[in-house]
């Protein structure tokens, strides 16, 4: 078996943690928006918030993913790879410039006809969360850049600055403009208006100011399904908030965006972990002559999936008595029900990550926009049948069914390009174990005696992981990378 070094190690915690940073802010700032907004403005903060990622997508046009791939290939020729990076952020530019000259024009209308709550405007609050999107993608990019070219130190750095501007504004509005969305919309405006531009700077500044479209054009075909694939995961991530909106009041909205971000915990180590071995796993796979999951492959992945597992259980047990205890709106408290169901959808996201990862090293994006489509028609479909008699639960359900087809399409639609050798107890039957086990019990005892069976969940969890993942848990251990 492969050892890993404790340099990577501690490389892989400093883009851990700092890659968590930039979503951190939101679970920080979950007081302050206890505080001083209504379960009802927080709901439309959540559209905002959404509406703002699907512009920041829009603007990227996946170059956060290409740059990643195509520095690789251009980084022993400096001139193509500064032509290409600096065209790339100039496009980025334009395409933001017409999103915004676009929705100025036609934004109102647009919000007023499909919102019919008058909270929920396009001025000023849509358009600040539109300009947010667009500086937001700028730095995604520039970010992703940074990491491709091994430069831990920058990038932490960089997410520093980035989170503690969020924060600092959206605190500071918050308190001086209190129950109005003038703060959080404002402040992560201001916080991406600064970030991005200094992300622009950067980058003009060592590639230089570059338009060459014929080399862009090598990449759109792989941008353009990419693109395609990062809308539908919009869609099936946050589409559920606004229609919400046609069948539930915003508050509820607010009720069931508070317990998602309350579990954002479980995310930002997911995606830290992942992306912090996740060049090693390009490395493995472009190193092969047949196309494969391998033993050193899996050894990761097996620790990756195990510190989720653990994870899930550990936030089930705590976040209950944290919000009991630190929140004093008892309109958030009602949240506290949902969380078990919602973490259960961290272990197909894990899942996911393993059987999406060929796609994006083997350049296989186009079978991704039918897969998506499928999962998002799936999602939105269950959502309308489900929400008006379950509520809340029946937008978890749906998001619970159309997870687990998503990870059946991923992992049939690579057929002979990619094959899965693994260990299944390892991937598959443990954390289904741990699925099956909350979803039974939690509707029968959660509510009645939610300390003993959700310490139940931790203990048995600790069980199946030191029998089947005694060696993979050793992997991903950050206090040992500090030894």
């Amino acid at each position: 078996m492969v050892g890993i070094s404790k340099g990577f190690l501690k490389t892989s915690l400093i883009y851990t943690l700092a890659g968590t940073l930039p979503m951190a802010s939101a679970v920080l700032l979950l007081p302050f928006y206890t505080d001083y907004l209504t379960s009802s403005e927080f709901g439309a903060l959540s559209i905002y918030l959404a509406f703002s990622l699907l512009i920041q997508y829009i603007t990227t046009y996946s170059f956060d993913v290409s740059l990643y791939i195509h520095y690789h290939e251009f980084k022993k020729d400096p001139p193509k790879l500064a032509s290409f990076v600096g065209s790339a952020f100039v496009l980025m530019i334009l395409i933001g410039l017409t999103v915004g000259v676009l929705l100025t024009l036609t934004g109102d209308l647009v919000f007023s006809s499909v919102f019919s709550d008058k909270s929920i405007s396009f001025y000023p609050y849509g358009l600040l969360a539109a300009a947010t999107g667009i500086f937001q993608a700028l730095f995604k990019v520039h970010n992703n850049l940074i990491q491709s070219r091994e430069k831990p130190v920058t990038f932490l750095w960089s997410n520093v600055g980035s989170f503690t501007l969020i924060v600092l504004f959206t605190i500071a509005g918050m308190i001086v403009y209190p129950n109005t969305l003038t703060g959080p919309v404002g402040g992560r405006f201001l916080a991406a208006l600064i970030a991005g531009s200094w992300a622009l700077i950067r980058i003009f500044r060592e590639y230089g100011f570059h338009f060459n479209y014929p080399l862009l054009k090598t990449s759109f075909s792989f941008n353009f399904y990419t693109f395609i694939y990062q809308l539908m995961q919009w869609v099936i991530n946050y589409f559920d908030r606004i229609i919400m909106v046609f069948y539930l009041a915003l508050a509820q909205v607010g009720v069931y965006d508070f317990a998602l971000k309350c579990l954002l915990i479980i995310e930002f180590i997911l995606n830290g972990l992942h992306n912090s071995f996740y060049p090693k796993i390009v490395s493995f796979v472009m190193n092969q002559q047949s196309k494969g999951s391998s033993p050193e492959i899996n050894r990761y992945y097996h620790g990756f999936i195990s510190v989720i597992m653990m994870l899930i259980c550990v936030c089930v047990f705590t976040f209950p008595w944290l919000i009991e205890n630190l929140v004093s709106n008892p309109d958030y408290q009602k949240a506290i029900p949902y969380l078990p169901y919602i973490a259960l959808l961290y272990i197909f996201r894990a899942l996911r990550l393993f059987y999406a990862a060929p796609y994006g090293i083997l350049k296989f994006t186009k079978p991704l926009p039918v897969v998506y489509g499928i999962v998002s028609i799936a999602k939105i479909g269950l959502i309308i049948l489900f929400v008006q008699k379950l509520g809340i639960y029946g937008v978890i359900a749906a998001s619970l069914i159309s997870a687990g087809l998503e990870i059946i399409l991923l992992r049939f639609n690579l057929g002979n390009k990619f094959e899965f050798r693994y260990n299944f107890l390892k991937v598959i039957a443990a954390p289904l174990t741990v699925f099956i086990m909350i979803i039974v019990l939690e509707p029968l005892f959660g509510l009645k005696y939610p300390t003993l069976i959700h310490g139940f969940y931790v203990v048995t969890c600790g069980v199946i992981l030191s029998w089947a993942y005694r060696n993979e848990i050793k992997l991903i251990n950050p206090l040992k990378s500090l030894r």
